[in-house]
């Protein structure tokens, strides 16, 4: 073999030797209950949304169920015994980042939460979202008393009627220390009116979160 060609063979071997050594491969491991949500290093994961449902909804809960006991008190025996119905509307994110399929599991905790009390029942996903197109009616237009009035009727004549609206939003805020350090607020609220009054009621429950790029790149979080 001559110079030149054992030159180009050593420096296909290296590199390709080089390009082995880099690749690396992922593997992954079941966390059980007791392990802690990993921590998201560039956005908002497991360890913000969880916490801030459970905090939210807890509270919203809690209020309209003492509320309804006391009416119940002031003269109407069947308000606590009575279920009441709660048309969901999904979760609006206003928030500087994509939430991607964290929305889905958003919009299930919620549920699942609600329809865990005594006192509240979610309507199916499947009956509001039918509801919806029916009275060609976007869930923001739900705030107008005649479209409201409309939706309302279209779910009784599916036999879904229900005594509350639910709107969730996730919004977040950013600040800046440096080019490599920030801190960023997530705030989730929960909106819920009553059908028949119109009295509103609001809770959020609010996560801060910093993050923090290495010398080498990387971002990290704390």
């Amino acid at each position: 073999m001559d110079r030149r060609s054992f030159v180009l063979s050593v420096a296909g071997l290296t590199a390709t030797s080089i390009i082995s050594g880099c690749k690396g491969r992922q593997v992954a491991h079941v966390l059980d209950d007791h392990d802690p949500d990993m921590v998201g290093s560039h956005t908002a994961g497991a360890e913000t949304w969880k916490p801030l449902i459970d905090e939210s909804v807890g509270k919203l809960l809690g209020r309209q169920m003492h509320q309804i006991q006391t009416v119940s008190h002031q003269g109407d025996p069947g308000a606590v015994s009575c279920v009441k119905h709660v048309c969901f509307l999904g979760v609006e994110n206003k928030s500087i980042e994509e939430v991607g399929d964290f929305k889905e599991q958003i919009y299930e905790q919620i549920d699942a939460m609600v329809n865990s009390s005594e006192t509240f029942r979610m309507i199916s996903r499947r009956f509001v979202e039918a509801g919806l197109r029916e009275a060609h009616i976007a869930p923001s237009d739900l705030f107008v008393p005649a479209n409201q009035r409309m939706f309302a009727a279209v779910m009784e004549q599916m036999q879904q009627p229900f005594d509350y609206l639910l709107f969730a939003k996730i919004t977040s805020g950013t600040t800046s220390s440096n080019k490599n350090d920030y801190q960023r607020d997530y705030l989730l609220t929960l909106e819920m009116v009553n059908l028949y009054d119109g009295s509103y009621d609001k809770e959020s429950a609010t996560i801060r979160k910093g993050y923090h790029k290495s010398a080498l790149g990387k971002l990290k979080h704390y």
